[in-house]
């Protein structure tokens, strides 16, 4: 929102939510209908056309945003350092908004204005026109328009809501109040309306005029520099007619300079170009690919975890406990994920963060489900991913690497591994044990028995908790690994008040529990959550602090600005410096790494639900 909100900041359908396409249906199925019942050249291809080519407007910008923020991630030609929040992600959450109003208005343009309709496919001189109108006039107006909102008046009350990202990203260059989209429809119809009144109009000279705006706003607001300096050595007078990405920055972190819209020539008569611009250019693009001190590999769950991923939706990645109701008609985009992940064979990137100045961390994401792993086909693949990945880290110096499963493979087979394996289990015990409620004598353990489930049951054993279960050949398993055998026990009542649970609950057992009952999750994934009658906490995770930097999504189930132990433990093990593995059957020093934790400024956290 801009310091001074002014008149016409908010768009029209604002209160509408994400039911705001309604607006486009009586339009979508006038064009559809007009276009069946008439034959021939009598035809309305703007109108018919126009739904589809929406559609394709919002395939092209996420194209934009996913390539964007992966190639941030890595770090290699990356322009500014400062990280993204959530209040960014919330702001930019309606870059598809300009294109829901250029929708309407294309549609209320081909009804109402002569010659829109019978539009020719092609036509040259259409095409030349656009573009000398675009050259001309449209670049000129803006440049001088651009100048006026950083006025104070108008700054205040519109643009500032634009240069409210620092860090720019491909829909920051969209995000402005109404009243500014206006203005700068108003500007671009110029070559559009041009060449309807003069008869020369044509569908791909429209639709292309509109696709290359969308292809050089998204370009120019990467955080990365991708325009190759060869290619302003053979052609010199393209750096008065092109922009960069980092020309473009410079206007987001310096405010009065490199004004233009895509051609820096008004700079460069005016005299507002950026003195640094060449040498930020040049920088950005001599910048190495960035090297982690902790990589945190993870793996999708759900077919529809890719929807929570920040490469994809980040308000979808922001908010991942609200279930979004048009998720199921995205069932296409979905299994077609899925095909892709299943034939795509290597690990991404997909995210970092940094802590402070002390350590630089990212997340690397094994294409592969949660349902995979339980399979006994699909494991050697992905141990061999997996395998691949602790190499890969290997061979680029990284200090700690965290794992989501046991690694002690791969520790057997390199036994020389400079990088450390950490599964974070000893964390993911103490943050449970902590989470139990004070004065408590008795838990419930119930779920599949894993690591972290022993390491739970021997640590309150030793401290004099009674550990129940339901079900004798748990109890004889826990037997085996616990050494306060006496403080085991083989319940026969549901009636216990603190459950500590993971994967394999039943919504049976859920149904059986005492009203009141706390269900403490000790597995990645939550249990489903069907009593509204008893409370539930979080899978085991604290609150991060303020100097864990670029904290804008979430991981699955988990709400802002919340990490989940496993991955917070590769991060205390390298800001510790601690020179061993936590993988198979081994479990690290439970209070150590509490407390560590702790002192880095890593909070427990409060009761979910």
């Amino acid at each position: 929102m801009a310091s001074k909100p002014g008149l016409l900041t908010d768009w029209p359908w604002k209160q509408l939510g994400s039911f705001k396409y309604v607006i486009l249906a009586p339009w979508v199925v006038r064009s559809m209908y007009l276009f069946s019942l008439k034959g021939g050249g009598e035809r309305d291809l703007i109108s018919f056309l126009t739904l589809p080519f929406l559609l394709w407007r919002m395939l092209h910008n996420q194209i934009w945003i996913s390539l964007s923020r992966h190639r941030t991630a890595k770090g290699n030609n990356r322009i500014v350092d400062k990280s993204i929040e959530f209040e960014q992600v919330d702001r930019e959450s309606n870059w598809d908004d300009q294109i829901l109003f250029n929708g309407i208005i294309t549609y209320i343009a081909s009804m109402a204005i002569p010659g829109t309709s019978n539009m020719p496919i092609w036509r040259r001189d259409g095409l030349i026109i656009t573009t000398l109108l675009h050259i001309g006039p449209v670049e000129y107006l803006y440049y001088w328009l651009h100048r006026a909102l950083h006025h104070h008046y108008l700054y205040s009350r519109y643009h500032s809501h634009h240069h409210s990202s620092i860090v720019t990203e491909p829909i920051t260059s969209v995000i402005h109040p109404f009243a500014e989209h206006i203005a700068y429809f108003l500007l671009f119809a110029i070559p559009i309306f041009t060449t309807i009144a003069t008869g020369t109009a044509s569908v791909l000279a429209i639709f292309g005029y509109i696709t290359y705006i969308d292809l050089m706003n998204n370009m120019g607001h990467c955080n990365f520099e991708l325009i190759p300096m060869k290619i302003f050595s053979i052609f010199p007078p393209l750096k008065y007619m092109m922009y960069t990405p980092s020309y473009h920055s410079l206007h987001h972190t310096q405010f009065r300079t490199n004004y233009s819209l895509f051609m820096p020539i008004y700079d460069y008569i005016y005299g507002t170009m950026d003195k640094s611009t060449d040498v930020l250019f040049e920088t950005s693009l001599r910048r190495q690919e960035e090297s982690p001190n902790v990589v945190h590999l993870t793996h999708l769950t759900t077919p529809d975890s890719i929807y929570h991923l920040r490469l994809g939706f980040s308000s979808l990645a922001s908010e991942p406990q609200d279930s979004k109701w048009y998720l199921w008609l995205m069932w296409p985009v979905t299994y077609w994920s899925m095909i892709m992940a299943a034939i795509y064979g290597r690990t991404f990137i997909l995210d970092r963060n940094a802590f402070g100045e002390k350590l630089k961390l990212q997340s690397w994401a094994v294409p592969r489900y949660s349902v995979q792993y339980f399979f006994k086909w699909p494991r050697e693949a992905i141990n061999g991913l997996i395998e691949e990945a602790i190499l890969e880290a290997e061979a680029r110096g990284i200090k700690g690497q965290e794992l989501n499963r046991n690694g002690e493979i791969y520790i057997q087979r390199y036994p020389q591994l400079n990088v450390k394996v950490v599964d974070g289990s000893s964390l993911a015990v103490g943050v449970v044990l902590n989470s139990i409620p004070k004065g408590t004598t008795q838990v419930l353990l119930r779920g599949r028995l894993s690591k972290v489930a022993y390491s739970i049951a021997s640590a309150l054993c030793q401290m004099g908790i009674g550990v129940a279960t339901l079900y004798e050949d748990e109890y004889e398993k826990l037997k085996l690994t616990t050494n306060s055998q006496s403080s085991l026990l083989l319940s026969r009542t549901y009636a216990l008040k603190t459950w500590l649970v993971g994967d394999g609950l039943t919504e049976e057992e859920q149904l059986k529990a005492s009203k009141g009952t706390l269900f403490i999750p000790f597995s990645q994934f939550p249990p489903k959550k069907i009593r509204h009658d008893c409370f539930y906490q979080y899978t085991p995770a604290m609150g991060t602090p303020i100097s864990l930097e670029n904290m804008h999504s979430c991981e699955n189930w988990l709400p802002r600005r919340v990490m989940s132990a496993w991955r917070i433990a590769g991060i205390v093990h390298a800001l510790e410096g601690w020179n061993v593995h936590e993988c198979g059957n081994k479990v690290f020093d439970i209070d150590k790494v509490w407390e560590a934790s702790l002192k880095h400024g890593f909070k427990p956290l409060v009761l979910a639900s």
